[in-house]
């Protein structure tokens, strides 16, 4: 049995995510808040292949006591805002120095489920929200929020290498913080498959819900890098909550405008047809907006844990949910559409018959006798 692994330096990042606008002027945040700023710049080698056209901004909002069962700590409050309307706030736990890494799930066990930190996190959001209004567009605060964390060690005692951190049987217990029995060798498989290392002496596990981060360097790109894929995340599922209701209303409305009297002079779905309009330059401008957060333009280190992230965080069967709804409200403008160009054709039908109708009857006064 390998010895056990001592943390000598380390970070439990406990992130809580909230759509807050359809989109943040993240300049004028920048001066609306009080706040030291930063943008987010990826420094490790190769992070040249990852592009971000609006970089997120990052706001120092100090230290918070935060309750926990093995006594109180100091919580160091990040938020980082991104121009697509999100809002991550960031909670920077310390290990204690000499804490074992197994020791380490009864933490994260608590972390991962604490309403403290829900509570705080959500308190932080709403203020800095409230304070930095004026640059929100259509400002809201959606009831649903992603929550992700990353156990992230600078140094232990000793110096292992990735494989033999991997190799610790405790390493998927913690990152689930599963604090009860054993896990099955395949639970441990499954939880750990998404293992990457650059140099022999560093490691990131990407699980669903939480990330193993071992970095000498001291880099923090990958836990940027992970926030940012599950910004992504928190806002297409409220794009697709969105959706649902729009399309529940737009059903709705056209039920109920399918019983009224159609005007030959005007469609009865004209102003209908309008708001779907607007509901699909909506999406749009939303999809490219996400889409241009984060492009990947290479296959380097950074790239290819990034694109783990995305797929262990199901943003692509989310985004498929968002497509195929959108191709429904494009579906309901078709309808729309052709319902209003089948009125404009009645209508012109009707005008041509008439007309004629006109010259018959104009045709006949001539030959009749005065």
């Amino acid at each position: 049995m390998s010895e056990p692994l001592i943390v000598e330096q380390g970070f439990l990042f406990a992130y809580r995510m909230y759509d807050v606008a359809d989109e943040i002027d993240l300049e004028k945040a920048v001066a609306l808040s009080k706040q030291a700023a930063t943008r987010l710049k990826l420094s490790r080698e190769g992070s040249q292949y990852l592009e971000m056209p609006n970089p997120p901004v990052a706001f120092l909002l100090g230290h918070r006591p935060l309750a926990l069962k093995a006594g109180a700590l100091s919580a160091e409050v990040v938020a980082r805002l991104f121009d697509h309307g999100a809002v991550s706030i960031q909670l920077q736990l310390p290990i204690a120095p000499g804490t074992s890494l197994g020791d380490l799930a009864a933490l994260t066990d608590e972390i991962y489920s604490s309403a403290g930190v829900d509570l705080l996190a959500r308190q932080e959001a709403e203020a800095l929200s409230k304070s930095i209004a004026g640059a929100f567009t259509k400002p809201h605060f959606w009831e649903g929020s992603e929550d992700y964390h990353v156990i992230f060690i600078d140094r232990f005692q000793t110096q292992p290498l990735g494989e033999e951190i991997l190799a610790q049987g405790n390493l998927a217990r913690l990152i689930l913080g599963e604090t009860g029995k054993a896990l099955s060798e395949h639970e441990q498989w499954d939880v750990t498959k998404h293992a990457f290392s650059y140099f022999a002496d560093d490691l990131a596990v990407v699980d669903w819900n939480a990330a193993f981060v071992y970095e000498p360097s001291g880099s923090r790109d990958i836990p940027d890098l992970l926030e940012i894929a599950t910004a992504q995340l928190l806002e297409l599922r409220y794009y697709d909550d969105v959706l649902d209701r729009e399309l529940g209303r737009l059903y709705d409305t056209m039920e109920k405008k399918r019983h009224f009297f159609a005007s030959v002079f005007r469609s009865k779905y004209g102003d209908l047809r309008r708001e779907v309009m607007v509901l699909m330059l909506e999406i749009a401008e939303f999809t490219e907006r996400v889409e241009n957060s984060l492009k990947v333009i290479g296959d380097f280190y950074l790239a290819r844990v990034y694109r783990a992230a995305v797929r262990r965080f199901r943003v692509p069967a989310w985004q498929e949910s968002v497509d195929r709804k959108e191709g429904l409200v494009r579906q309901i403008y078709e309808l729309l559409h052709g319902e209003a160009e089948h009125g404009r054709m009645f209508l012109l039908e009707l005008t041509v018959v008439i007309l004629i109708a006109f010259e018959i009857v104009m045709a006949l006064f001539k030959f009749l006798p005065h």
